[in-house]
């Protein structure tokens, strides 16, 4: 009987670290089987972008609770399984109480909206879309001349979103005209789709177009989730051929 009793001290205690938080470290490693991309450094941009905010000790160290680690859970789920901006999934999180499940289905709805004409009141000038994105005029004239966004004085939902994911890859050192070949490919996946749902997205039948509306969604996160894996597979071999021999990094 001693032995359980001291197993249950032993829980207890457990217990009472979780309660008292992880650190970013153990939050990266009990993520990893789920999401094996995870990172601590993708942990602490998701904290940049206000997604989750795990309390700080005395010293300045992260601890991330059970809600914090919940939450991580349903946004890194959504980015893989719905594709959405954060800044959309942020939005979602904070305005449902629905959790993973609610927030998924309304991502598909957001989807399934955004693949229609863009509300007309629902667009923005060029000194507003600036304030927006921390982009400078140059960026946004670039990525009107490469066709990457609408232009014209005339900027919706997603164009804001690509000119301000547009600053983020230029820190890189990527500039609109680079942008151009995932443009060109994008193109030519929405070719290959619409070949496949062409008849129905041209019915006059309500029904019928609505249904081949939700197969289109579906149908883009699939492609999505397939350009994904193959992209990770090129990156695999890169890092493969540009890691060193072990002779070099003896």
């Amino acid at each position: 009987m001693r032995g359980a009793g001291v197993q249950t001290e032993l829980l207890g205690a457990e217990d009472d670290t979780l309660a008292a938080g992880s650190t970013i470290g153990a939050v990266c490693e009990l993520l990893k089987p789920e999401f094996p991309d995870i990172s601590i450094s993708k942990l602490r941009y998701l904290e940049d972008q206000e997604l989750v905010t795990p309390r700080r000790t005395n010293g300045g160290y992260r601890l991330y609770g059970p809600r914090d680690v919940e939450r991580l859970r349903t946004i890194l789920t959504l980015q893989r399984d719905e594709f959405l901006p954060l800044k959309v999934i942020r939005e979602e999180l904070d305005a449902t109480r629905t959790g993973a499940v609610g927030v998924a289905n309304q991502a598909r709805r957001i989807k399934r909206e955004n693949l229609g004409a863009p509300d007309p009141g629902g667009f923005s000038g060029i000194e507003d879309v600036l304030a927006a994105t921390g982009a400078d005029r140059q960026l946004v004239r670039a990525l009107e001349q490469y066709g990457l966004v609408s232009g014209d004085d005339r900027f919706d939902d997603n164009d804001r979103e690509i000119i301000k994911t547009a600053v983020e890859l230029r820190a890189y050192g990527l500039e609109p005209r680079h942008l151009r070949t995932l443009k060109v490919a994008a193109e030519r996946e929405a070719g290959l789709l619409e070949q496949v749902l062409a008849t129905g997205l041209k019915s006059s039948n309500p029904e019928r177009r609505q249904e081949a509306l939700e197969s289109l969604e579906s149908l883009a996160a699939l492609a999505s989730h397939v350009r994904h894996l193959i992209l990770v597979q090129e990156l695999r071999g890169v890092v493969s051929s540009l890691s060193p021999s072990p002779r070099e990094s003896a």
